[in-house]
């Protein structure tokens, strides 16, 4: 069966709703800095030669030819006589790629031009641990972290983080950084590598780092939620809770770290608690919000009850944000006439545009179908309200015919949104996926491709489309060449990481592509990426292990598509 489409084009929403909001709270990321080099000025001709090459280098990138690219701007530079950035550019393009000694050359030019950048360094780090030259990639990880630079650390982190193709190596050169006091005293630099090691599954190194900031930070909660964490993953949810409760006070100090508690008690599925922790302080649309979110997945009716009184309380008054958010929460206990009665009692704003989307959806949960769809019609022609909740309303109705069984309808529905907007991404995608999910494959490729021709480095597209190529044709380069570009745009993102490992697999670089995979496993916890990781061990003979991976996937979703044909071709049941 094929792989859920939406899943490698839409941000995927995971088991917790607090989770990805703290990530940039708890983990910094260094910025980079703009390169000061010192360069003569070019003469007329080398500059039209430059210009020729970028403009070659860009052409090859829109086609996938990351390592024509990387030529290209290097011949650029050298037009110029050596321009940093252009070198730069090379590097971040050959670090997607796989040709290691192509990104040796043009690292060693940028070393030249820029030799003391953090950036270039920090690309060479990567570079070390990529070739397997460990003892090298630890020597420039400490030079970084002793770096006098306070964004040093974060390099490092990203070049140990970004560079393994073998987790157990990066965690050994993680264990001596360590061992030689390489890491500064900064708690940001602390929770990076914490971060990493949790990432690359070694507990006893986790334990450690968590041991060594309590000493250094006693104080400090944000050592009590990564102490929570360490326990949690290791099985120990009582010690994680007993963490969690000694900082439960200091939730009043600021939002971030009453986010922080909330999410780590819904990691450990203690929903109750999360929206204890959110009821605690000032509260406001998105932390009632939550809270409802938090209660109906908890199923706690009394919670539920209490919080639809406490903001029913706030309502008297025609303020629009709360009524819209009972209408909200009227919906989420299914109570669709309450519901509809406070989105029609929203006064005015965008709220009450939003309210008039919620409404039809609301009319067509109390069966009342043919109201719903011509409260939705009434939107599309309304001219007064913003263009994105018009573009909305046909998606809604698009859904919404879908649910009631009305194929043509629902194709209709993007007819009309698209003729009034023939370019708009959000469309066409969810055309791509309606055709896919007819497994019209030509039609959802066209969807998609009209769309790169509107949105040419639309990366979620990118990825969908290659992804579909993929698995659903034999066109497995040219789907390499779009998910190449994905991956130069974001080459951390666990979805892209997933395409790519897979496209590897279905070329049979079986392991590259486990290499791959195991990577996009550690960044996102997801069935599919469990299910590809079963298929290839499968098919490398570790039947053991890809017997793991499947149960893995199937605890996630046991629905899942991806696992369900992997299970059809493998003969094994769960």
């Amino acid at each position: 069966m094929p792989v859920p489409f939406a899943k490698h084009r839409l941000p995927v929403r995971g088991r917790g709703l607090i989770g990805p909001v703290l990530r940039g709270w708890l983990l910094s990321a260094a910025l980079l800095a703009p390169l000061a080099v010192n360069a003569r000025e070019p003469e007329p001709a080398e500059v039209g030669e430059a210009i020729g090459a970028a403009m070659a280098a860009e052409f090859s990138l829109r086609a996938g030819k990351l390592n024509e690219a990387v030529r290209w701007f290097l011949q650029a530079s050298e037009a110029t006589g050596g321009d940093a950035a252009l070198v730069e550019r090379a590097v971040q393009v050959a670090l997607v790629g796989n040709d290691d000694a192509l990104l040796g050359e043009a690292l060693s030019q940028w070393q030249a031009l820029a030799p003391e950048s953090l950036a270039m360094r920090s690309a060479e780090a990567n570079w070390l641990l990529r070739t397997g030259r460990d003892r090298r990639a630890r020597r420039a990880l400490e030079s970084l972290l002793r770096d006098p630079d306070p964004r040093a650390w974060g390099y490092a982190v990203g070049a140990l983080g970004g560079g393994t193709r073998d987790q157990q190596a990066s965690a050994r050169i993680l264990q001596r950084l360590l061992d030689a006091n390489a890491v500064p005293d900064d708690l940001r630099a602390w929770l990076g590598f914490g971060g990493l090691a949790q990432r690359f599954g070694d507990e006893a190194l986790s334990a450690r780092i968590v041991e060594e900031v309590v000493q250094r930070f006693p104080d400090e909660p944000r050592v009590a939620l990564l102490r929570a964490a360490q326990a949690r993953e290791g099985g120990d949810d009582d010690a994680a809770r007993q963490a969690l409760e000694r900082i439960e006070a200091q939730a009043l100090e600021s939002p971030e770290l009453r986010l922080a508690i909330a999410a780590q008690y819904e990691q450990l599925e203690a929903l109750d608690s999360a929206a204890r922790v959110m009821a605690m302080g000032p509260q406001d649309e998105r932390s009632y919000a939550l809270r409802a979110s938090l209660l109906v997945r908890a199923e706690d009716n009394e919670g539920l009850e209490a919080l639809y009184g406490e903001l029913s309380g706030r309502a008297d008054a025609p303020h629009p944000g709360w009524r819209l958010l009972l209408g909200q929460l009227a919906e989420y206990m299914d109570r669709p006439a309450e519901a509809l009665e406070w989105y029609r009692s929203v006064p005015g704003g965008v709220q009450r545009d939003i309210a008039r989307l919620r409404g039809a959806k609301v009319l067509f949960d109390l069966e009342r179908h043919e109201e719903a769809f011509a409260e939705l019609r009434a939107l599309q022609a309304d001219a007064a309200i913003g263009e994105d909740l018009r573009r909305d309303s046909y998606l809604m109705e698009a859904e919404l015919r879908r649910e009631a069984g009305d194929e043509p309808g629902e194709l209709d529905a993007y007819a009309r949104g698209l003729a009034a907007w023939p370019d708009e991404g959000a469309l066409l995608y969810a055309r791509a996926l309606m055709w896919e999910r007819r497994d019209d494959i030509d039609r959802a490729e066209a969807d998609l491709r009209r769309l790169l021709v509107a949105e040419p480095e639309n990366v979620h597209a990118l990825n969908a489309l290659g992804y579909t190529l993929a698995d659903r044709t034999e066109r497995f380069e040219e789907a390499l060449a779009l998910i190449d570009r994905a991956r130069l745009a974001e080459p951390d993102n666990g979805h892209i990481i997933d395409s790519y490992g897979w496209v590897l697999y279905r070329l049979g670089r079986y392991d590259e592509a486990l290499v791959e995979l195991r990577r996009a496993w550690s960044i996102l916890r997801d069935a599919e990426v469990a299910a590809h990781i079963g298929q290839v061990l499968w098919e490398l003979g570790r039947r053991d292990e890809a017997q793991e991976f499947f149960e893995k996937a199937h605890a996630l979703d046991p629905a899942n598509r991806a696992l369900l044909r992997s299970l059809e071709l493998t003969g094994i049941e769960l």
